[in-house]
């Protein structure tokens, strides 16, 4: 079984559903327990637990709150792509689609591309 490691700093993690789950049975909590808590329906997780669903930010932060879990922690596990953040960058500055395809091409892997994140801002917070 894979965890979520420090955010951003992550070399294998489990999914959004998965750890929802596993956090449920931890907290002995049923589906419908889970849900009432939450004021949403029960068919709603699962759902989100199977991933048919995401989960709003306002929904993300009650879930964190009853899973006793740090919001940062599941929106690491947030596995669905910025799509449309990354069509309004690739259209507002065209390097951005270049940088994209280039990395695509590269095979650049998600551990690399997260420790280059990581590395640039520390490199912004040492400026200031």
């Amino acid at each position: 079984m894979t965890r979520a490691c420090k955010l951003y700093k992550l070399t294998c993690m489990e999914g959004l559903g998965s750890f929802m789950r596993r956090r449920r049975d931890e907290l002995d909590l049923s589906l419908r327990e889970f849900a009432k808590r939450l004021d949403c329906s029960a068919a709603f997780i699962s759902d989100i637990e199977l991933g048919r669903r995401h989960p709003s930010d306002k929904v993300l932060a009650e879930i964190a709150r009853v899973l006793e879990v740090k919001l940062e922690t599941l929106q690491a596990m947030d596995e669905r792509a910025p799509i449309e953040d990354i069509k309004r960058l690739t259209q507002s500055d065209p390097r951005y689609a270049l940088a994209f395809r280039t990395m695509i091409d590269r095979k650049v892997s998600a551990e690399e591309l997260l420790a280059l994140a990581n590395q640039k801002r520390d490199e912004r917070h040492k400026k200031k």
